[in-house]
C-alpha cells in the first residue's frame, strides 16, 4: 500500500483528500502546516506528497525547497502540488522549486488519482533501472536501499551518500576531495577513510583485503560493480 501525505492549511479539504485516497486503497495522512508536515515525514516513510501552494507561515513552494535540500530519502520524492492560480508563472515555480506536477484547484476526483498514479508509476520505473550489483549486494540509487544476500541492511546517511557516489562512476576512482564535495557539511579525508571502512563491513568486503570498494592509490576509491 503507497503511502501519501496531503499538506494543506485548509483542514476540511485535508480530509476529504484523505478520505478520497483511502477509498483508493492508499495509506493517506494528512497535515495542515508545514510544521506538521515536516515532523510527519521524518517520522514515517511516504512515496509521495501532496502540498498546497498558499499556506501561512511556510508556503508550499518553500516547504518543498527545503524537503530538497534535505535528507537522502526526501530528495526525490514525488510531489505534487495543488494551487488554485493557473496561470505559467506560478507553474514554473512550482517545476522550479522541486514539485513533480500541479493540479488546480477545484480539481475533479478522477483528474487527482489519475495524477497520483502517473506519478507513482512514473517512480516505479525509475527505481527498477536503478539498481548497482556488486559482490553478493544490491544498491537501488533512487530508494537508496542497499541488499546483502537479499537482505536489506541500514545504511547511514554518509555511508548511503558515499555508495551513491561511488555508483555513479562505477569502475572508475573518486578522490577523497571529490567525495567530500557530495555532503552539504564539511568532511575531512580522514571521516571518508572511516566512513569507506564501515561501508566495507557492511557489504561484506574485508576492509585489510578489499574487492568491492578498492582503494586507488594516491587518488581515493573505487567500486567495481555493474549498472542494470
Amino acid at each position: 500500500m503507497k503511502s501519501i501525505l496531503v499538506v494543506d492549511d485548509d483542514q476540511r479539504l485535508v480530509y476529504l483528500i484523505v478520505e478520497l485516497l483511502k477509498l483508493h486503497s492508499y495509506d493517506a495522512v494528512g497535515a495542515i502546516s508545514a510544521s506538521e508536515a515536516r515532523r510527519l515525514l521524518t517520522s514515517k516513510n511516504f512515496d509521495i506528497v501532496v502540498v498546497d501552494w498558499m499556506m501561512p507561515n511556510e508556503s508550499g513552494i518553500d516547504f518543498i525547497k527545503s524537503v530538497r535540500n534535505s535528507n537522502l530519502y526526501l530528495k526525490d520524492i514525488p510531489a505534487l502540488m495543488l494551487t488554485a492560480a493557473n496561470d505559467i508563472d506560478n507553474k514554473v515555480a512550482g517545476f522550479e522549486a522541486g514539485f513533480d506536477d500541479y493540479i488546480t484547484k477545484p480539481f475533479e476526483e478522477r483528474e487527482f488519482i489519475a495524477r497520483i498514479r502517473a506519478l507513482l508509476k512514473r517512480t516505479e520505473k525509475e527505481t527498477s533501472g536503478s539498481v548497482a550489483r556488486f559482490g553478493n549486494c544490491e544498491f537501488n540509487l533512487a530508494t537508496e536501499k542497499l541488499k546483502v544476500d537479499s537482505k536489506e541492511v541500514p545504511l547511514s546517511t554518509t555511508e548511503s551518500t558515499l555508495l551513491k557516489t561511488l555508483c555513479s562512476r562505477p569502475n572508475q576512482p573518486f578522490s577523497r576531495t571529490e567525495l567530500s564535495r557530495k555532503f552539504s557539511f564539511q568532511v575531512s579525508d580522514r571521516t571518508i577513510d572511516v566512513q569507506i571502512t564501515r561501508l566495507r563491513r557492511k557489504i561484506g568486503d574485508d576492509p585489510k583485503n578489499p574487492t568491492v570498494i578498492k582503494t586507488a592509490r594516491f587518488i581515493g576509491y573505487l567500486l567495481c560493480c555493474e549498472q542494470g
